[in-house]
């Protein structure tokens, strides 16, 4: 999932100036203008950004900050990197072994399930052996053979998995491995989205490693959160206006720079082998969990099959864009605006008001 975030160049002068302890202390006037407060934290192998509007910057920053901390907290559940993390535990010890669970992971599951069956199985987040395998070719190790592939797929079947309520996983298969990497940061977007409404927090953006972005209410002055999604042709510049929902784009890997030109991060279960497309793909749908595992579904289904799927979603949009300009789009209910050429083909987010860039593009 590949989408680079630009703010734009009218926005938060007052927001980075340093706070003076008489403006921590004054009690919020019912009139007083909302401050833009912007914060970021790295956590799940990416940078998380929240931008919020607030009338007070100290209480912005407090609500940030514990928004922040159930990311941190949801990583320690979800990632497949960190042997101790809960993941990690259930991938060790679930194979044919009941494994009592947490709420957000069962329930992180649960929905994975519901993606794969509405997808024919093209979305499968049990392909986590195949997935290594791939990323290690993309790194410049020799392609995987064709027995190596094989025997892998063996491993692969979101039918494999027995969820057992309310709290218990089971894998049928003795080398299955879950890699929820391509849901579960919209996952944490929508648990940090619950936090800042529960801290009082009405306006604000919140982008997850700049392939996922959730818009709460709007800017002051606006009826939405104004947002470019990835266009890899220049020419068709799609935006969509986002307001208490949210927008996802995936994308294969390009080309690895060492000679495996078939290796990538995105695995079609059906074969074991890298999709190959050419198209990006970005979606808007109601939750961050709903449009991070819908972009990578509908990437992996393309547009005819995706077409018919988003159908059948409410209040959805979609968006595949090739590198030559070629679009397909389908709407159940936002809009996604063809504005014409942008400069380049990474993701824009416009907030009025900015004074000069957040964070440089190039920045790492």
């Amino acid at each position: 999932m590949v989408m680079c975030m630009h703010w734009s160049k009218a926005l938060v002068a007052a927001a980075l100036m340093p706070w003076t302890p008489l403006v921590l202390a004054a009690r919020p006037q019912a009139d007083a203008k909302p401050e833009l407060i912007h914060k970021t934290k790295y956590s799940m192998g990416t940078v998380y950004e929240i931008a919020a509007y607030d009338q007070s910057p100290e209480h912005a920053s407090r609500a940030i900050d514990k928004a922040f901390a159930e990311i941190v907290r949801l990583d320690q559940v979800l990632s497949n990197y960190k042997p101790e993390s809960e993941l990690s535990q259930l991938n060790r010890n679930g194979r044919f072994h009941p494994v009592k669970v947490s709420a957000d992971l069962y329930r992180l599951i649960e929905e994975s399930a519901k993606y794969s069956k509405l997808s024919g199985g093209k979305y499968d987040i049990t392909v986590a052996p195949l997935v290594d395998m791939w990323k290690a070719a993309l790194l410049g190790n020799r392609a995987p053979t064709e027995a190596e592939q094989q025997k892998l797929l063996e491993c692969v079947g979101y039918e494999k998995i027995e969820l057992i309520p309310p709290d218990t996983v089971e894998f049928h298969s003795p080398c299955m491995r879950i890699d929820v990497g391509s849901i579960g940061k919209g996952y944490a977007l929508d648990r940090a989205v619950e936090i800042l409404r529960a801290e009082g927090i009405k306006n604000a953006l919140l982008d997850a490693g700049q392939s996922s972005i959730y818009g709460m209410g709007a800017p002051p002055g606006k009826n939405a959160w104004e947002v470019h999604l990835r266009d890899p042709s220049n020419r068709a510049d799609p935006v969509v206006m986002l307001r208490d929902n949210s927008a996802s784009t995936s994308e294969q890997t390009a080309t690895s720079l060492l000679g495996n030109a078939t290796a990538g991060h995105i695995i079609d279960p059906a074969n074991g082998k890298p999709l190959e497309t050419k198209y990006a793909f970005s979606i808007v749908a109601r939750t961050g969990t709903e449009s991070d595992a819908l972009s990578t579904t509908l990437l992996l289904v393309g547009p005819e099959k995706g077409k018919a799927i988003v159908q059948k979603i409410p209040d959805a949009a979609a968006i595949w864009v090739s590198a030559d300009g070629e679009t397909e789009t389908v709407s159940t209910g936002p809009e996604i605006r063809l504005a014409g050429k942008q400069q380049s083909g990474q993701t824009k987010i416009d907030i009025p008001d900015a004074a000069h860039l957040l964070r440089d593009p190039g920045e790492k």
